[in-house]
């Protein structure tokens, strides 16, 4: 939800490399999904493998739908792939699957920073959604505690999104040491995949950055209606 104002130069840096980032990660998905694993293991095989060598059991790898809808609910410790890469055995598929089970991994370590995101992350939908019409209904009608709790809940998104870095570039770390580990990649295919994760990972960069920028606009929409009162 944005409002035009002379401020919104400060967050233009950061839609345009969000739209890089978003662009990235389409052709390297859509580049190397086209490039079939010499080995042959589909995401759901490589995701059930990776489980089993870390003696997990309790969790089920389904059929999702969509592109790009890859996860794993830690709720109901369920990894969903979507079709393309629950069946396919592209470089992009393996990529994705193993991905997504190194969550699962973390989840069943105890990993510290999935912990928290997951525990913080109910109270952060609210903030996602609340957060700027507070804002700009505290701005419209002079209600300067509505301006600071709307960007005390924006600040929370950031710190949310900030706690997600740790957490995705570890489980990308995961997934490629796996994939090599079970030979479920060539050395030759290794760049190819590892390009998958990281044209990922540089999506969450960028929503931080864009975060950040759309926090500092706000600061300076306050800063703007303090001097005007």
């Amino acid at each position: 939800m944005f409002f035009w104002d002379p401020t919104m130069i400060i967050i233009i840096p950061g839609l345009l490399i969000a739209m890089y980032a978003q662009a990235k990660v389409q052709s390297a998905y859509h580049k190397y999904s086209r490039i079939e694993s010499a080995k042959g293991a589909t995401g759901m095989q490589v995701a059930r493998q990776l489980l089993e060598d870390q003696g997990i059991f309790d969790v089920q790898v389904e059929l999702g739908q969509g592109q790009l809808t890859d996860h794993y609910d830690p709720q109901k410790k369920v990894i969903r792939l979507s079709p393309g890469v629950y069946q396919g055995t592209s470089l992009a598929s393996l990529a994705v699957a193993a991905h997504e089970t190194g969550h699962a991994i973390q989840h069943n370590e105890g990993y510290v920073p999935l912990g928290l995101r997951s525990a913080i992350a109910p109270g952060v939908q609210f903030a996602s959604t609340a957060a700027m019409p507070l804002f700009f209904i505290g701005l419209l009608f002079s209600f300067s505690s509505l301006v600071r709790i709307g960007i005390y809940l924006f600040a929370a998104v950031v710190i949310f999104q900030l706690i997600t870095l740790p957490v995705e570039f570890n489980a990308s770390s995961r997934a490629m040491a796996a994939l090599e580990r079970h030979d479920f990649i060539t050395a030759d295919e290794y760049p190819g995949t590892r390009s998958v994760l990281s044209a990922a990972a540089l999506t969450y960069v960028a929503a931080v950055l864009m975060s950040l920028l759309q926090l500092l606009r706000l600061l300076a929409i306050a800063g703007i209606g303090r001097r005007d009162d």
